[in-house]
């Protein structure tokens, strides 16, 4: 099973490596309280996951900028729970939302001895959607940045996977070419059809064993990834 003649391995950082959803609630749960927002974070995060999904998706095919999106998936939630909340609180939450994401960097289990084991004989990239200025601060600040050679991401870039042109610019960048790379995430239409797009390798992190329609290779604890690497 194992995977011959890869040199690069590239992952996605939310949801893959770094545990967003777990991260995300602390920040709202923090910054909720520090503007006085009086709503249950349950319910809250119930509504705004589904809307940011939605947002992530605009802002990734370009329909919609980051200041918009920023504002838009906190002011549908409020909406969504019925919650009148003025448009500067909401302005204040979206910007302190963004500073106090990285005071808690949960990582996957076993992303430190995944890490290890592949950098050993595999040279490692962050390919990421996500916030230039956050992105990079997950890393530091979760330890594990000395691992990658390379970080790209779509602000930098300009497009977001699944855009061919970010997959071409991060294999360039690594110094190295599709045929000795891999991609892992768990976004199916971003990572996985977008890297499978140029004809690059995929491994799909399929956390929640979520049902696909092509043959895949899938992953739903990283550690199984030795099967692979």
């Amino acid at each position: 099973m194992k995977i011959n003649g890869i040199t690069d391995i590239f992952f996605d950082l939310d949801h893959t490596l770094w545990d967003f959803d777990r991260n995300s609630e602390l920040a709202f749960g923090k910054i909720l309280k520090l503007n006085q927002v009086e709503v249950d974070l349950q319910e809250f995060l119930t509504h705004y996951k589904a809307i940011n999904l939605q947002y992530w998706k605009l802002y990734r095919d370009e329909k919609v900028d980051k200041a918009f999106m920023r504002f838009g998936r906190l002011n549908d939630t409020f909406n969504a729970l019925n919650v009148m909340v003025a448009e500067e609180v909401i302005h204040q939450l979206a910007e302190d939302y963004i500073t106090y994401l990285t005071d808690h960097n949960f990582l996957f289990d076993n992303t430190v001895e995944i890490l290890e084991y592949l950098s050993v004989n595999y040279n490692l990239h962050i390919l990421s959607n996500g916030f230039e200025e956050v992105q990079t601060k997950k890393l530091i600040k979760s330890n594990i940045d000395h691992f990658f050679k390379t970080v790209t991401n779509g602000e930098t870039v300009g497009v977001k996977k699944p855009n061919p042109k970010i997959f071409h610019h991060a294999i360039k960048q690594a110094n190295t070419s599709v045929e000795k790379s891999i991609m892992i995430g768990d976004g199916f239409e971003a990572d996985i059809l977008g890297a499978l797009g140029i004809g690059m390798d995929v491994i799909y992190f399929n956390e929640f064993n979520k049902e696909v329609e092509v043959h895949l290779k899938q992953v739903k604890n990283l550690l199984e990834l030795k099967k692979y690497l």
